[in-house]
């Protein structure tokens, strides 16, 4: 019986690395019904909303999303899709696996680590307050009474929010995956030296959760010391359960050492709905172009495979990506050791590649 599966393209370079995507998925021999949904900048005027509440509904329904990226104004515009996508549908537990394939230009080998983010609260969790407006002045006077400092009054106002209810289930779910993954250790990664009474929480709960999980070894870094950390000993980590804006920073930095954004994917998991997406953004100067690099959004879909139980099936796809990028003939131009190499192949014959190399593998 067929996967009714939403599939939203984003915008920029989404539409092509979505469509590679697909074809790729479905040459598995699992079956999907792809309800697709628009969403971004482009639905704008039609609907005076980036995220249209119908697009909301179709995951609710379906319970699975495969997404491209979709862009977020800088300083101005609309809040983040993403991160409303994640609140709104309460997809607590960032998943971003960070694995080296041999082929992918990089100055490590061997590096293999899970960045499990907190996905909801932390700085995302969007309580803001302007400059120059009624309310900020009315924070400026609480924090006046309550702590004597006086913010200046010409400030922006960003709230970090970490409750011991997100941080027990984020935890527990890091835990779990290692558990499940055969994963041996997990580290919390925090700035409580710090943050004592935000971070100081996230790390205390992480510390009890641990105990019940004497299997799996367990330490907590600061996140300084673990971004130099995981630049000079990659190898001493394995999965790493951070809130939000840190595990946000750190899995980029994890998508360095394996080479860069191309091949890393995404998951955003709640307790009823998950939605796969890559972790790199929508890249507009490419729209179009057939040059994009479709492999995160493709691992993405091999997250997807193993979420709904198809471990053959995504076990297999992603020996076809590896092989292909081993070979090194049927890949995009950043794949290259020259980028500039003019046997680089489009989006979509990476795809056709993966497929032939897929039907190889049977």
């Amino acid at each position: 019986m067929p996967y009714d599966v939403t599939l939203i393209p984003g915008d920029g370079i989404g539409p092509e690395v979505t469509s590679a995507t697909v074809r790729v998925l479905e040459a598995t021999g699992v079956a999907f019904n792809w309800d697709t949904q628009d969403a971004g900048e482009g639905v704008m005027a039609k609907y005076g909303t980036p995220l249209p509440e119908h697009v909301i509904e179709s995951i609710k329904k379906n319970g699975i999303a495969l997404k491209g990226p979709i862009t977020t104004p800088v300083g101005t515009g609309f809040r983040s899709v993403n991160v409303a996508l994640r609140q709104t549908l309460d997809l607590y537990a960032c998943l971003r696996p960070c694995k080296t394939y041999d082929g992918v230009p990089s100055r490590y080998s061997d590096v293999d680590l899970i960045v499990v983010r907190e996905n909801t609260e932390g700085l995302y969790c969007g309580i803001e307050f302007e400059k120059g407006t009624a309310e900020l002045d009315k924070l400026i006077a609480l924090v006046k009474e309550n702590e004597g400092k006086e913010l200046d009054k010409n400030s922006g106002v960003s709230l970090k929010v970490i409750s011991e209810h997100a941080s027990r289930r984020i935890v527990k779910f890091a835990f779990e995956y290692a558990r499940k993954n055969g994963r041996k250790k997990v580290t919390a990664v925090h700035k409580a030296n710090i943050l004592k009474y935000s971070d100081g929480l996230f790390l205390s709960i992480a510390n009890e959760i641990a105990a019940g999980y004497p299997d799996i070894e367990y330490d907590d870094v600061i996140i300084d010391n673990m971004c130099m950390q995981l630049v000079r000993n990659p190898e001493k980590y394995d999965v790493m359960v951070l809130p939000n804006l840190f595990g946000d920073i750190a899995s980029d930095l994890c998508a360095g050492l394996v080479g860069g954004l191309g091949v890393a994917p995404g998951a955003n998991i709640g307790e009823g709905y998950a939605v796969f997406e890559p972790t790199h953004g929508s890249a507009p100067k490419y729209a179009g172009l057939n040059k994009t690099n479709p492999m995160a959004t493709m691992l993405s879909g091999v997250l997807m495979l193993r979420h709904l139980g198809h471990i053959d099936e995504a076990d297999r796809m992603e020996k076809a990506l590896a092989d292909i990028i081993a070979e090194g003939k049927s890949v995009t131009y950043d794949l290259k050791s020259d980028r500039e190499d003019t046997t680089a192949v489009g989006t979509s014959e990476v795809a056709d590649a993966i497929i032939e190399k897929m039907i190889s593998l049977k």
